[in-house]
C-alpha cells in the first residue's frame, strides 16, 4: 500500500492474519486502485506527507462495508455507493469497520485537473452520493474498468484511452459540484456527454420507443448533434443501440434459468416489439435464427455441465 499508494501506518485487529489484495493499474494519465481489506485503521500523518507526496488525488467509490474518513477538519461516514475525494498533500485519517471491505480508487495527478484546489477544498472528506448524475456515470465506469481490469480483459492498447476516459469524468464529476462545468475542455464535455448518453441508453434498453431523436431530446441537444458525436465509431447510435439490444438478447437464449421463456418473450424484453422484427434482426448479427441459437447454446451448456460432474 505505501508503494502503490502513499506510506501511512495501519493498524488492524487482523494483524496477525492479515489478507488484503490491492490491484493497481496505470491507465495512461491516471491510475486505478482497487482495493480489498479487513478491518483497519490507517493515518497519514504530517511526517509522512513530508517524506512522501505524489501530489495526487484521490478519487474513490466505497463499494463494501462502512468508512470513517477525516481530512482539513471534515470527517465522514461513507457508505457503499458513496464517492471520497481525498488530496495527498494534506494528513488524513481513516477507519474501517468489521468485515471486509472494498474500494476502487482512481489517482489523478492534481495538475491534470482543470479545477484549482481551493475550489475541491469543500469537497475533500464529503460523503458524495454515487447514485444520480455524473456521480452514478463515473462510478458505473470506474468499477467497470476495475472488474476488467482484474479479469485480464484489458489489452495494452486500450489502457491510454480508458485513462483518458476516466480522467474526463472525474473532472466533470468534480466539476458538477462546484458548479464549475465552464472549466471543463471542449474535450472533457464532450466525453462526459457521452457517457452520460451510454448510461441512459443502458438503462432504457428494454423500451420500444427509444430512438435517437428521445436520446437527443433527454439530453437537449439536436439530432444532428448527437450523430456527430458517434461520427467516429464504428456504428450508428440506431446500429449501436439495436446491437446492445441484440447482445442482451443473446446472453438471455443462452441462460438456461430462461430457457422456458418463450424466445419472441425475450426479445420483447430488449425492445424488439415484433417477434419477424427480432427474429430477422438476430440472424442478420449472429447467423441463425435465435431458436435454432438458443437450442445450440443450451445444449452446449449441458454438456458443459454434464462433463463436469463427471470429472469431479
Amino acid at each position: 500500500m505505501a508503494q502503490d499508494i502513499v506510506p501511512s501506518m495501519v493498524s488492524s485487529p487482523h494483524a496477525d492474519d492479515f489478507r488484503s489484495v490491492v490491484t493497481v493499474a496505470e491507465l495512461g494519465p491516471v491510475v486505478l486502485t482497487a482495493l480489498d481489506y479487513p478491518e483497519l485503521h490507517s493515518v497519514r500523518s504530517p511526517a509522512l506527507v513530508r517524506r512522501s507526496d505524489p501530489e495526487r488525488y484521490g478519487l474513490s467509490v466505497v463499494m463494501a462495508n462502512d468508512l470513517c474518513f477525516a481530512q482539513r477538519d471534515r470527517e465522514s461516514r461513507l457508505t457503499p455507493g458513496h464517492l471520497l475525494l481525498h488530496d495527498t498533500s494534506q494528513p488524513l485519517e481513516t477507519h474501517a469497520g468489521a468485515g471486509r471491505g472494498e474500494m476502487v480508487m482512481l489517482q489523478l495527478p492534481r495538475t491534470a485537473l482543470p479545477l484549482r484546489p481551493e475550489r475541491l477544498y469543500p469537497l475533500l472528506a464529503r460523503a458524495m452520493s454515487g447514485a444520480t448524475g455524473m456521480s452514478a456515470v463515473f462510478a458505473r465506469y470506474l468499477v467497470s474498468v476495475a472488474g476488467a481490469v482484474r479479469r485480464g480483459e484489458v489489452g495494452e492498447r486500450e489502457v491510454g484511452r480508458l485513462g483518458e476516459v476516466a480522467l474526463d469524468l472525474a473532472a466533470a464529476t468534480l466539476a458538477s459540484y462546484v458548479d464549475a462545468e465552464d472549466r471543463l475542455s471542449p474535450e472533457t464535455r464532450r466525453q462526459a456527454l457521452l457517457a452520460r448518453i451510454e448510461a441512459f441508453v443502458e438503462l432504457n434498453l428494454a423500451d420500444p420507443e427509444l430512438t435517437p431523436a428521445v436520446i437527443a431530446a433527454h439530453h437537449h441537444i439536436s439530432l444532428g448533434y448527437l450523430h456527430r458525436l458517434f461520427r467516429h465509431r464504428e456504428l450508428t447510435v440506431a446500429a449501436w443501440i439495436r446491437h446492445l439490444r441484440l447482445e442482451r438478447a443473446r446472453a438471455d437464449l443462452a441462460d438456461p434459468l430462461l430457457r422456458h421463456h418463450p424466445v419472441h418473450a425475450l426479445g420483447a424484453r430488449w425492445g424488439f416489439q415484433h417477434a419477424a422484427d427480432f427474429s430477422r434482426a438476430f440472424r442478420t448479427a449472429h447467423g441463425v435464427p435465435p431458436g435454432d441459437y438458443r437450442r445450440q447454446a443450451l445444449r452446449t451448456a449441458g454438456t458443459t455441465v454434464e462433463a463436469a460432474s463427471t470429472n469431479r
